[in-house]
């Protein structure tokens, strides 16, 4: 049975990941902050969990306990860009500092195995309307931006001048049931609350390219087999641009909620305008996107719906 790690196994994207690693018959063990009951991380396809930082001696005794890894799915790191605005050093520690540590011990006990980073859109900064390709010059505006781009750099280096195997998906705006911070949520939590008004930052017009996470989880897990000295970057986005504002008005109608959606017309710092993939290279290796943005977000509003009556 082929031995799978999962870096950030707890957070939204890694419990999820972890599940379809184990539905397809990997033995997979996670790492990462925050202790989990025994039934909660078998009930994500964990064998094991560990609550620790990413460090040599963390990543030793996930080895000595169940052996090296063939593969690696690389979560752990910061998620938002207005947390690292806030906490740069923070941000730069957990994306950046970990992905070092997690390739010089593969480097060293482990050179075989196949290492997937999980990086995300923020690397190209705005896309000024145009999708972007894998080939675009990265521009990013954030300090999470920058510390994913040195993450993938980090990669780079040791693929070619080590040969390690590796591969790096750029994720762009992942939602889905499960999703506990960021645009829905934070909506969701507005929608419900007495009034007649809600009002969000930004102008409504800013517009992403919004990738279910199933099919995000679908990208990252059928992307290992390409890892290699190469380092291919993949654009994990569907290509289609959809405005906030598009995305907020659906999410009210699933809800039941008719509200007066207001914006303040201010972009916070390190949002770009518009982000859109170009999915041309997952799609010829046969990689779509299969959840539609209404079921989509159908499927989330009947989430937190039943979120609140528990």
């Amino acid at each position: 049975m082929s031995v799978a790690w999962v870096t950030g196994a707890r957070g939204f994207i890694g419990r999820r990941l972890a599940l379809a690693l184990s539905d397809q018959g990997l033995f997979v063990c996670g790492v990462g902050h925050g202790h989990l009951h025994p039934q909660s991380w078998r009930e994500a396809g964990l064998t094991n969990w560990l609550n620790s930082q990413i460090t040599p001696e963390a990543l030793g005794q996930l080895a000595a306990e169940h052996g090296t890894p063939d593969l690696v799915y690389h979560l752990a790191g910061g998620s938002t860009v207005g947390a690292s605005l806030q906490a740069p050093l923070e941000d730069f520690t957990r994306t950046t500092s970990t992905t070092a540590t997690l390739l010089e011990w593969l480097r060293n006990h482990a050179p075989r195995s196949k290492l997937v980073v999980a990086s995300s859109a923020a690397v190209y900064g705005d896309t000024q309307g145009v999708p972007a390709e894998e080939s675009r010059p990265p521009q990013p505006v954030s300090p999470y931006g920058y510390h994913k781009l040195m993450a993938e750099q980090l990669c780079q280096e040791y693929s070619q001048v080590f040969g390690l195997h590796t591969a790096v998906v750029r994720l762009f705006s992942v939602y889905g049931e499960g999703l506990r911070k960021q645009l829905l949520w934070d909506c969701a939590g507005k929608l419900v609350a007495p009034g007649e008004r809600i009002e969000l930052g930004g102008t409504g017009e800013e517009i992403r390219d919004w990738v279910h996470v199933d099919d995000a989880v679908a990208m990252l897990a059928g992307i290992a087999r390409l890892a290699s000295e190469s380092n291919p970057i993949f654009n994990g986005g569907s290509g289609n641009g959809v405005p906030v504002r598009e995305i907020v008005t659906q999410l009210a109608a699933a809800l039941g909620r008719q509200k007066r959606i207001a914006f303040s017309g201010v972009s916070r710092r390190g949002d770009p305008g518009v982000l859109v993939a170009d999915p041309t290279r997952l799609r010829a290796l046969g990689h779509t996107c299969n959840v539609p943005l209404t079921v989509g977000v159908r499927r989330y509003a009947d989430w937190f719906n039943l979120e609140r009556d528990r």
